[in-house]
């Protein structure tokens, strides 16, 4: 009997853990059957192990573990299951084999494959959009903060208290100017963050023809200068605008154009029309109340965090919590654009001086809680884990140490009850005393090593921000220690 033959796609919204994982576990359950199995991962640097069209041609079935919209053109005909990357992380074996079993071709729109309706978005298609934006996003907001920390280190000048008491560049130095220009130079990243989102959001929505007129539209609607208004108008606007676009051009692609100027619909017409359709919107219409919307929103913050002590620690315990809720999941990613945005965007108002810091140093400081969290109770509590679990639980430190929430991934879909409440309650005492104890993260990684990778603005030099973080660790770490059953 001939050995089958599977290929798929792994591709989750943040393209960094979820994506990879997925890979190995199908290829781990392929080879366990005797399948001939080979996974094509598109994660946040691109396109690896990539299937070519010969070996599309010759599988018997292709499994998709996609959070995002990916091209379906290269599988039209063949037998295809589409499932989420958990899905396939948690029970590989089985989706390979429901695979084999149920997966219908692919043809027209409606198709099915497994739950999911290909080439239609369905119920919650809106977040879908909304985390591929983010996937290629997240990039370059990483980038742009990095640059920015690095440049920061040398603005900052400090008294003996580690207070920052002056900032600005000396560009009567040769290290003086570098260092302008590489603030100049992060400074450029998060200008194009918001419109680069929201081209990518359009395009999971409508594809290519609507990448230009939903970046155009959102960069203008984040340019107070030709809005006249004090203000852009942030990821609202953004978000705003790449749906507007991304549900024109769905329209104009329906239109029977004659065949004569077909050729030219996709990069010439609907791109000109969409544009102008935006732009105009943007301009007379959304621009100013939208930009106003997000003024009073922020600055709103800025006042509860200025007048009331106990806002910073109430909102870093909310926000840390949403991070250690579902490890990447939407709730999570949520919590992280959210900090994002309010940082960026009260940078571009108020300058780096005047930035509201608090959900972003948050969402920092809880990132890495849940993996480190689990790691230490295997540590602490060697007796109520399994040796393949403290296998695991190193793997789960590698990630946490560089800020990567996913690692913990595997024991909360083993002992979600157990496990998810000691994650959550970690993360939030992570994000609410970051918060409360007037720690600033600007870039960096989200992990103790943040302290010495990136630059974070603590009372007690490096010494704050590891005993949040490591506080938070520790909390999680009792709980699960304290209801875990212990392995016979």
């Amino acid at each position: 009997m001939t050995n089958k033959k599977i290929v798929g796609v792994t591709a989750c919204s943040a393209g960094i853990a979820h994506t990879y994982m997925a890979a190995e576990s199908l290829e781990k359950a392929g080879e366990e059957k005797g399948y001939d199995i080979k996974i094509e991962t598109q994660g946040s640097i691109g396109v690896e192990n990539a299937l070519t069209q010969e070996e599309i041609e010759q599988a018997d079935v292709v499994i998709l573990a996609v959070e995002i919209n990916i091209d379906m053109s290269r599988f039209f005909g063949k037998r295809v299951l589409r499932v989420r990357a958990s899905e396939a992380m948690k029970n590989a074996q089985g989706v390979i084999e429901t695979a084999l079993e149920k997966a219908e071709p692919y043809g027209e729109k409606g198709t099915k494959a497994g739950g999911v309706k290909m080439g239609k978005t369905e119920e919650g298609g809106f977040f879908q959009h909304i985390m591929a934006g983010i996937s290629y996003m997240i990039p370059m907001v990483i980038a742009s903060g990095l640059i920015l920390a690095i440049a920061n280190v040398a603005a900052f000048q400090r008294d003996a208290a580690g207070r920052i008491v002056n900032w600005g560049f000396d560009d009567s130095t040769i290290f003086g100017e570098l260092m302008s220009n590489l603030f100049s130079v992060g400074q450029v990243g998060f200008t194009l963050m918001i419109p680069l989102f929201a081209g990518f959001v359009a395009n999971s929505i409508a594809g290519k023809p609507a990448i230009a007129a939903a970046m155009i539209g959102a960069y203008i609607a984040n340019d107070a200068e030709m809005l006249g208004a004090d203000a852009g108008g942030g990821f609202l606007a953004a978000i705003l605008v790449a749906f507007l676009v991304g549900y024109l051009v769905r329209l104009l692609k329906k239109i029977p154009y004659p065949k004569l100027i077909q050729p030219i619909v996709p990069i010439m017409l609907i791109p000109l029309v969409s544009t102008l359709f935006i732009s105009i919107i943007v301009i007379y219409v959304l621009g100013n109340p939208i930009a106003g919307l997000m003024s009073s929103l922020y600055e709103g913050l800025t006042v509860l965090s200025e007048n009331y002590a106990a806002a910073p620690v109430i909102i870093g315990v909310v926000i840390g919590a949403m991070v250690g809720f579902d490890l990447g999941g939407p709730v999570n990613k949520t919590a992280l654009i959210f900090g994002t945005a309010v940082f960026t965007d009260t940078v571009t108002k108020y300058g780096i001086e005047g930035a509201n810091f608090v959900p972003q140093t948050a969402t920092q400081a809880a990132i890495s809680v849940a993996p480190l969290g689990i790691w230490l109770a295997s540590i602490i509590f060697k007796k109520k884990f399994s040796a393949t679990e403290k296998v695991s639980a190193n793997s789960a430190f590698g990630m946490g140490i560089v800020g990567v929430t996913e690692g913990a991934i595997p024991f909360a879909a083993q002992d979600p009850v157990r496990m998810i409440p000691a994650f959550v309650a970690g993360s939030a005492v992570a994000g609410g005393l970051a918060t409360g104890l007037g720690t600033k993260f600007y870039g960096g990684i989200g992990s103790p090593l943040g302290t010495f990778i990136g630059y974070i603005e603590q009372p007690i030099p490096f010494v704050t921000w590891i005993f949040s973080v490591m506080t938070g660790v520790l909390v999680t770490a009792l709980i699960i220690g304290f209801t875990k059953k212990r392995v016979d």
